[in-house]
């Protein structure tokens, strides 16, 4: 597959991490860092080791995974094994592992030393279609997802299906969820097309379709002015669905599941704000819960739900902003809703 091009860095698909060696050969980098979290290095690191083959030798930072461990603490305590490693300005780090990984290792590297170069080897669906394209890194604060970080770009994204055949089914699913986003956002056809795919093993021309779509949009508008927010379908309601169930439940939701019921409950925003169907309203709903299973979110909840909405990035003003769909493979941004409709939209989903 061609690699895409995007603001000066490139994405490589299938590529044998060819590019990696030319890129650490050319630079003449001091020092190479892997950064990996526990689960990564048992399963993910010898594939991309058979990769570089010997090529490279790299000091390895190992920390521990989940969304929980993304915050400024563990950031700190790689800052400080990157001072211990005498990492300087010609350092490279290598951030191989799902979206914690590439959203916090990307935000680490892009303020070490007012910036080291970063390259992004994702290996889940969730990265590799979503997360580790675009340049955005961030890490959480508190149950506020991405609430600190920047805009950088890694000077490359390695997209290898190899790794996928490490994951369990839920990460698959999960992943899967950013694609029909796509989909929905952007493509109608791609849309119809992934209703008969098997989520367990995406063709590399349907994750290479997602990341396509994700690339022009992020292209066209890099720091999340305009465009870009069409991005966040699903996700204003997803996020706090998905903090909530971090905080609250003793098997939290994957990213995945939390947006996959923001599709439902931002899609029926979608019909009193914007101009999608009850057609389509139902075709989503119907086709979200044959993959992902329900969830049910507890009125007593729905206030904790609306506090962490006020916190999404989007927002002005204080008012809660959403990206809603006009029709299934087309959308809008920067959508005032009226706080009853969102209240109404979390019940909607309760009762299917």
């Amino acid at each position: 597959m061609e690699p895409l091009t995007s603001a000066g860095h490139t994405l490589y698909f299938e590529s044998g991490l060819e590019a990696l060696k030319n890129l650490i050969e050319s630079h003449k980098y001091s020092k190479v860092f892997v950064l990996t979290d526990e689960h990564t290095s048992e399963v993910c690191l010898p594939v991309f080791q058979s990769f570089l083959d010997d090529f490279q030798e790299f000091d390895l930072i190992e920390t521990a995974a989940g969304e929980e461990n993304k915050n400024i603490d563990f950031c700190i305590g790689i800052w400080k094994t990157l001072l211990d490693f005498e990492a300087d300005r010609k350092s490279l780090m290598i951030n191989l592992g799902g979206g914690v990984i590439t959203d916090m290792g990307g935000f680490i590297a892009s303020t070490y030393k007012r910036g080291i170069d970063f390259v992004n080897v994702p290996t889940t669906l969730l990265s590799q279609v979503d997360a580790s394209v675009g340049g955005k890194t961030g890490i959480d604060v508190d149950t506020v997802k991405n609430m600190v970080g920047t805009f950088t770009l890694p000077q490359m994204v390695f997209i290898e299906t190899e790794f996928l055949k490490t994951l369990p089914k839920r990460e698959l699913l999960s992943g899967f969820a950013e694609m029909i986003k796509h989909g929905l956002i952007a493509d109608k056809a791609y849309y119809e097309r992934l209703k008969t795919t098997d989520y367990l093993n995406p063709a590399a021309a349907d994750i290479y379709r997602s990341v396509e779509i994700k690339n022009d949009v992020v292209t066209i508008d890099p720091h999340e002015k305009n465009l870009r927010k069409i991005l966040n379908f699903g996700h204003t309601i997803g996020h706090a669905v998905e903090s909530y169930s971090l905080a609250n439940d003793e098997h939290p939701l994957t990213h995945g599941e939390a947006i996959a019921i923001g599709f439902i409950c931002e899609a029926a925003l979608s019909i009193k704000n914007s101009t999608l169907t009850q057609a389509e309203l139902k075709d989503i709903s119907e086709y979200i819960l044959s993959l992902y299973p329900k969830y049910h979110i507890q009125k007593e909840s729905f206030d904790s739900l609306l506090e962490l909405m006020k916190s999404d990035k989007k927002n002005e003003d204080g008012n809660i902003l959403f990206s809603l769909l006009e029709s299934n493979g087309k959308c809008t941004f920067n959508c005032r809703v009226a706080t009853a409709d969102i209240l109404s939209s979390l019940e909607y989903y309760n009762s299917l």
